[in-house]
């Protein structure tokens, strides 16, 4: 295929910036051909298209973090190998983000209905099960960060069966999170529209990061510890594949998937402190 054979994952870990420009590419084209071929279901399409772009990368960014844990013994040294890809994921997620958010900006708002209506339904559902049931912030904490667990664990458990499929629940968090940010940035454009008339330049750039950074305070943390998972579940799942569970490595293989998943529950519980006491302090 055109778009798997623009960049190795040896040289998106040398050059991860590159990962931000792709990454909006493939959402780019995700959606424009959802809208195009089927755009009734085109809210789930753009995502299954974004992951299908991304599959081959990830997958052979997989087979290549496995082969570093048969030949690396230092779990210091494997977890700073492991960063250089986890880096470059980071920066294709943020691509994701930046294309769906931009799209759902300057697309007509009937459009943008169709695009991210299973979208907004989770939105809704996600909130309307927080003020529900949550009564003090200790509540609120505690089951924000038991559901990212069960992401995380489903991030793990899509890697394992699928090898590179836990992409399809990070590429789903990413048109979840541009969605909430599209509507975050609508309503205080028109909010800034009242107050002071016409709008330049400046005030639209400045909407727009204002309403990145809303939930990118919290939800780059978030979105790294489930890459994590997945680096975890997929570093086992090839090891399986290329039948390393019969050597002596595969002890080294799952030592380092059990710290990297107790690296990405750290991370979690820091996002989640981060998302309930430190982000209402600024929005």
């Amino acid at each position: 295929m055109v778009l798997e054979s623009f960049i190795s994952p040896a040289k998106a870990e040398n050059k991860p910036w590159t990962m931000l420009f792709l990454g909006f590419m493939y959402a780019v084209v995700g959606v424009f051909l959802s809208l195009w071929i089927f755009k009734q279901y085109s809210s789930l399409v753009m995502v299954f298209l974004t992951v299908v772009a991304t599959i081959p990368l990830v997958y052979n960014t997989l087979k290549l973090e496995e082969e570093k844990d048969t030949k690396i013994k230092s779990e210091m040294s494997l977890l700073k190998e492991h960063s250089k890809a986890l880096k470059f994921f980071i920066y294709m997620f943020i691509g994701f983000v930046f294309a769906f958010v931009v799209l759902y900006i300057i697309l007509p708002v009937d459009l943008v209905q169709i695009l991210f209506s299973s979208q907004v339904e989770t939105i809704e559902s996600i909130n309307s099960r927080v003020s529900g049931n949550a009564i003090n912030t200790s509540n609120i904490f505690a089951q924000i960060f038991l559901n990212n667990i069960k992401v995380l664990m489903f991030c793990i458990f899509f890697a394992f069966f699928y090898g590179a499929g836990a992409i399809f629940i990070l590429a789903w968090n990413a048109s979840v999170i541009s969605a909430a940010v599209g509507t975050f940035i609508r309503d205080k454009i028109a909010e800034y529209a009242a107050q002071i008339g016409s709008l330049n330049l400046f005030n639209y750039f400045f909407i727009f990061n204002l309403g990145l950074l809303r939930y990118f305070i919290h939800g780059i943390p978030e979105i790294l510890a489930y890459f994590i998972g997945a680096l975890a579940g997929g570093i086992i799942s090839v090891a399986m594949i290329n039948h390393d569970i019969e050597s002596e490595k595969f002890n080294n293989i799952m030592l380092d998937a059990l710290d990297l998943t107790m690296l990405a529950v750290f991370v979690l519980f820091m996002a989640a402190l981060v998302e309930v006491f430190v982000t209402p302090l600024f929005f």
